[in-house]
């Protein structure tokens, strides 16, 4: 049995929301690439990040949980990019909407 094949991944210096990297140039676009997450709190950080609202308060327990979901659909688009060939990805955006009992948080080019 062979060991597990570390996950390439494209170096996150190389990654911009713009649509050209300073000093570089596309030599060949290998299409849209995604990372996604979906996070739910468990019962008590659901009822922090509630209370939270109810007294107008800022949430750290969901701000928490949305920077750790962000990461992850971020790394996970760096993943599928250089499964895709590429080395770097130009067009990045962020998307994060409330589904059922949690949250789905994706990562992508804008291509």
């Amino acid at each position: 049995m062979s060991a597990p094949q570390p996950v390439r991944s494209v170096d996150r210096r190389f990654t911009t929301t713009a649509f050209e990297y300073p000093g570089y140039f596309v030599a060949q676009a290998h299409g849209v690439v995604r990372g996604i997450t979906v996070r739910n709190p468990n019962a008590g950080k659901a009822i922090l990040g509630a209370f939270a609202s109810f007294t107008g308060g800022e949430s750290a327990t969901y701000i928490e949980m949305a920077e750790k979901a962000r990461e992850r659909a971020f790394l996970r688009m760096l993943e599928h990019a250089a499964a895709a060939g590429g080395n770097a990805v130009i067009g990045v955006k962020f998307t994060g909407q409330e589904i059922l009992e949690g949250y789905i948080f994706t990562a992508m080019t804008t291509d």
